[in-house]
């Protein structure tokens, strides 16, 4: 009943009736702020009218968070960031998550799934074509200390991507599983699409800058948690070193270490762990990271882009996820006082 309907009927019964209506839709309406406000949630629309005139409350929710969790990402050396939950994949908190970005070397998560998912058994033997080494040379491309022509493993080559962020075991992949980088690039790109990662595009397996290479860090999170389910990535993903296997350059094997865990003093922190890391830098996408991290029992991923500095400066990105993770911590410890 609306309140046209309340003056064309004057009856003391029935106006104390829509008096009644109104004060328990004031309570309805008080209910429902109080839970937006303790939910972090954004009430889009609170009271609509119905087509027969009575007033009723819509609750639509637009939901900021997927937790009570509150991370403030205001202040990190990072302009992009999104934390997510590792397992539902819902976002906790973001800062211009949706944003162009150069992902830099974080373009190597992709090119690391699609290699261990095309090519069956990891511990056979390939070789590393000795004409992918120049072109690399020349634009200065980090690498994981492989020789041409050495006989490895595909799974050498995959901590290879991985750890040192090798750029020659990036190529030799690609041209073992699509004969050419740009024929594997397209295989990146279809694998963008079939993951939804709408604003991304790729032009290399390496993250070396073109300006039509790009991603923003809400993409970059929805891949690495693509990734992580496989196991053979995790496991590379989460290790700090790795020893390759015997070869005639390298008779007792080499050993490769993660880039982020090396700007690391410690892992572990109060409560929470960082697991594992995927660094990137170029001079237009800034300091990179994409990471997993282990809170209270629980697993997050954090994604940043566009830190101010470079390989010779502070690890701002990897300062960022100890800001963030122990942001985490404390308001999971805050929660459970």
């Amino acid at each position: 009943m609306n309140q046209t309907q309340c003056r064309r009927r004057p009856s003391s019964r029935r106006k104390r009736r829509c008096k009644s209506k109104q004060i328990w839709m004031m309570i309805l309406i008080t209910i429902v702020l109080l839970i937006e406000q303790h939910s972090g949630g954004k009430l889009i629309s609170l009271i609509g009218t119905e087509k027969d005139g009575n007033i009723g409350a819509k609750q639509l929710w637009e939901d900021s968070s997927s937790s009570d969790i509150k991370v403030d990402l205001n202040r990190l050396y990072s302009r992009n960031a999104i934390l997510v939950d590792a397992e539902s994949g819902d976002m906790v908190a973001e800062r211009n998550g949706g944003e162009k970005i150069y992902p830099a070397s974080m373009t190597k998560i992709m090119t690391a799934i699609l290699a261990i998912e095309n090519s069956g058994d990891l511990s056979e033997r390939v070789i590393v074509p000795p004409e992918i080494f120049p072109p690399l040379q020349v634009e200065g491309a980090s690498m994981a200390g492989f020789e041409p022509g050495e006989e490895v493993t595909p799974k050498d080559l995959l901590y290879g991507i991985l750890l040192p962020s090798g750029a020659e075991s990036c190529i030799a992949f690609a041209e073992r599983i699509a004969g050419s980088e740009d024929k594997f690039v397209d295989l990146m790109n279809e694998k963008a699409k079939e993951l939804g990662m709408h604003d991304t595009h790729f032009c290399n397996s390496t993250g070396l800058h073109n300006a039509k290479h790009y991603s923003t860090a809400n993409d970059i999170a929805v891949l690495l948690q693509y990734a992580l389910k496989n196991q053979d990535f995790r496991e590379a993903f989460c290790s700090s070193r790795y020893s390759t296997n015997p070869s005639a350059q390298h008779p007792d094997g080499f050993t490769v270490y993660s880039t982020m865990f090396q700007e690391m003093e410690s892992a572990a922190i109060t409560g929470r762990e960082i697991l594992g890391g995927k660094t990137g830098y170029t001079k237009e996408g800034g300091l990179c990271l994409a990471s997993l991290a282990q809170v209270n029992g629980r697993e997050y991923i954090l994604v940043t882009a566009k830190a101010d500095g470079t390989h010779q400066t502070e690890p701002f990105h990897v300062l960022d996820a100890v800001n963030v993770y122990n942001q985490i911590g404390k308001e999971v410890e805050d929660i459970g006082n």
